[in-house]
């Protein structure tokens, strides 16, 4: 299990019981973690492997997961189940995230300082073997760079209007968008009167 994924021991061993439902049921799990706080929640993070997760969708892996963990009861202290979808700034945490979302801004954070640093922004180029390969801007230059996976301990694309536009586009071509509901706020924007 990456530890983009899951990130602490008892996070990997929460995803161990968790994955497996969740692939049961058709979909994929993003990330999971366990949050502490007056009370515990635990972050359950889904998708389609397609991607465009629906509320539907969600709700039953939380019935579905709520009955497992019960029975299994992995975590001592009560807890809330909050089961979501990566939203469209999505985290990255498999290799085959960078592929599809090539071309797209990302943050991105490594476990070990890598030429004196471990946060890196750029634009995604895809992977090479088991590393991520980003076009970061660094000193008027370009270059594109490659970090292992395995080095990586956290990643997440970046909220642009290119990036929102690409995914309201790929949600209308899917029918999961009724663009008649955006008149009203098209008019609005353009500068026009509400009639």
């Amino acid at each position: 299990m990456s530890d983009l994924i899951a990130k602490t021991a008892l996070d990997k061993r929460l995803a161990d019981i968790v994955a497996p439902v969740v692939e049961d049921m058709g979909f994929e799990l993003v990330r999971l973690r366990l949050m502490s706080g007056k009370t515990a929640t635990l972050q359950i993070m889904a998708d389609k492997p397609e991607g465009g997760i629906e509320v539907d969708d969600l709700a039953r892996i939380s019935t579905e997961l709520s009955a497992v963990l019960d029975v299994e009861d992995p975590i001592e202290s009560e807890y809330t189940l909050e089961a979501s979808s990566p939203g469209i700034d999505r985290p990255l945490t498999r290799l085959k995230d960078f592929e599809a979302w090539a071309g797209y801004e990302a943050r991105v954070e490594t476990t070990e300082l890598i030429d004196g640093q471990r946060r890196f922004k750029g634009t995604l180029q895809g992977v090479e073997g088991d590393e991520v390969l980003i076009e970061i801007e660094q000193h008027g230059q370009t270059p594109t760079i490659g970090l292992k996976f395995d080095w990586l301990s956290d990643a997440k694309l970046i909220l642009t209007d290119d990036l929102i536009r690409e995914v309201l586009n790929a949600r209308k071509d899917k029918g999961q968008i009724d663009e008649t509901q955006f008149d009203e706020v098209t008019t609005l924007m353009d500068g026009e009167e509400d009639k």
